[in-house]
């Protein structure tokens, strides 16, 4: 997408980091994201994104916009992260946190990234803005709620199989043999040889000498 009002565009180094001597032309990309039946409001999210951007002074060097439903469609949003590795913007813009991450944990490891590449963030629902000190600090308190959100995730894993425990239900997969047990003893009885008892219940060998052994004993 050409630049916005013909904006003069220099090679970016970091941006935002330490040792920036001079001022220059930020290169932004706009990310908006809609559900499938939310569509009406992708205009609304990019006239927002693009009179913020102005207001900066910034220039509009991508715009990527992504319609689809459920919590892990973020297909696009990698055009924007492969932008800001090759260097080609300098910040993200976006207008909801939750239009960007997937979940805290995956908002978390996106914004560490274009921290490491140099590269700002921006949503401005949140007012989170990461290109000023203050929003990288609000950034160190995103880590915390994804620990406390993994830890919450682990909890209830662990509760859950403990639960399943107390009410004698059989944690992993079903043991398949056991199940054929009658069969393999009937056909044993009928003549039949271990390899075909297997073949015909499609278990394996060693699961019918294990039947038949346990029968003996």
């Amino acid at each position: 997408m050409p630049v916005k009002q013909g904006s003069v565009i220099k090679k970016s180094g970091r941006v935002f980091g330490q040792g920036q001597k001079s001022a220059k032309t930020i290169r932004v990309g706009l990310y908006a994201r809609v559900s499938t039946l939310d569509q009406q409001t992708l205009p609304m999210q990019n006239r927002a994104m693009r009179e913020y951007a102005a207001r900066r002074g910034w220039a509009i060097a991508l715009q990527v916009k992504e319609v689809g439903s459920g919590a892990t469609q973020r297909q696009l949003r990698e055009k924007l992260l492969e932008a800001a590795r090759r260097r080609e913007i300098d910040a993200v813009l976006v207008w909801r946190l939750d239009r960007w991450g997937r979940s805290v944990t995956d908002l978390l490891a996106t914004l560490q990234e274009l921290e490491h590449l140099g590269v700002g963030f921006v949503s401005l629902t949140e007012a989170l803005d990461l290109t000023t000190p203050a929003g990288r600090a609000m950034a160190a308190l995103l880590a915390v709620f994804a620990e406390f959100e993994r830890e919450i995730l682990r909890e209830r894993v662990r509760a859950g199989l403990a639960h399943a425990r107390q009410n004698g239900k059989q944690l992993g997969q079903p043991a398949t043999a056991a199940l054929h047990t009658k069969e393999v003893r009937k056909l044993h009885r009928s003549g039949l040889s271990k390899s075909e008892i297997a073949r015909r219940l499609n278990i394996g060998r060693t699961s019918v000498r294990r039947i038949l052994t346990s029968e003996k004993n």
